[in-house]
């Protein structure tokens, strides 16, 4: 990773770990789960060289960035919270976002919340929802996929960091990126990631043991309580956002996702993301990329072809 520099800086009362590259209008890339500032290392260096400056964080609880204990630290407010300290810190008004998984969930919560700071936005795998006011999202996950469903399996404090501390967080994070199964994604109460070890896991072409050995090492540091907090913290987010219900997303959106996403292969999706109430939620949505034979990790798995998507949306504003 030659020429990216790794930084702490002061946020919103936490400490947080970034990496930075480049000179020029500022891109913020925001990580998902199991993951960190290393997912983006193929935009960092291919949106760099076109001329601008990449920033990719570590947000709270991943890798070297302030992990605080108590889930109710982890809502939206707070890490929008974080985002806005940051790009002050950067010294800039507005920044191209693009994100990925729970840093796109998190990343519309940044647009619906302050779209003032968001010149355009790339959006990768999780589409806007909007707030549901009658049913909390916990409560209403369980009811359409069960208590096996991997949202509901993490709500439990401790439970399935027990599970993956079996397992081996290296093993765990390959299944994660690896596995291509439509969605909804289930965990069972034996043997929840479906690991065995008489049978590894082999590696795609897009994903090496360097890098899963990267992972490892961080979540060995660092543990998963930090990440399965914003599982946690969903509901408290939902009380929280009722002010918002039934706002729109008034920023600039190209929305790519692959076809074989375990997000948009979940029952009801494509039906949203296509059939208009996408586009009715995030006016400024000006594009939507299904990619075919791709899946959940789309931006490791497809950097070539994301890099040039990035570019080809942002280089208009």
């Amino acid at each position: 990773m030659e020429g990216i520099m790794h930084k702490t800086v002061n946020v919103n009362g936490i400490k947080m770990h970034i990496a930075e590259k480049g000179e020029g209008p500022v891109i913020l890339f925001l990580h998902g789960f199991p993951e960190l500032w290393y997912t983006w290392r193929h935009q960092i260096l291919g949106l760099t060289s076109l001329g601008y400056r990449a920033v990719a964080p570590d947000l709270r609880g991943y890798g070297d960035s302030d992990a605080p204990t108590l889930c109710s630290s982890y809502t939206c407010h707070h890490i929008v919270g974080d985002l806005i300290a940051l790009i002050d810190h950067l010294g800039v008004e507005q920044v191209f976002l693009v994100a990925h998984d729970w840093g796109a969930i998190m990343g519309w919560y940044l647009c619906l919340f302050r779209p003032d700071r968001v010149k355009a936005f790339v959006c990768l795998s999780v589409p806007f929802r909007p707030r549901n006011p009658k049913m909390k999202p916990v409560e209403s996950m369980r009811l359409l996929f069960g208590d096996d469903y991997y949202v509901c399996r993490f709500q439990e404090p401790g439970e399935i960091e027990a599970e993956i501390a079996r397992c081996g967080p290296a093993e765990v994070i390959k299944k994660i990126l690896t596995d291509r199964k439509p969605g909804p994604s289930c965990l069972f109460k034996e043997n929840a990631f479906g690991i065995c070890p008489n049978n590894p896991i082999t590696l795609p072409s897009w994903l090496t043991e360097e890098d899963v050995a990267y992972y490892a090492a961080n979540f060995n540091q660092k543990g998963f309580t930090g990440a399965l907090n914003y599982y946690r913290a969903m509901d408290l987010s939902w009380e929280l956002t009722a002010p918002w219900t039934g706002d729109s997303v008034k920023v600039p959106v190209k929305f790519v996702v692959g076809d074989l996403d375990m997000v948009y292969t979940t029952p009801g999706i494509k039906e949203y993301v296509h059939g208009g109430g996408f586009r009715y939620y995030v006016p400024l949505l000006e594009e939507i990329v299904v990619m075919e034979e791709v899946g959940h990790f789309i931006n490791q798995e497809r950097p070539e072809e994301i890099n040039k998507l990035i570019y080809e949306f942002i280089r208009n504003y």
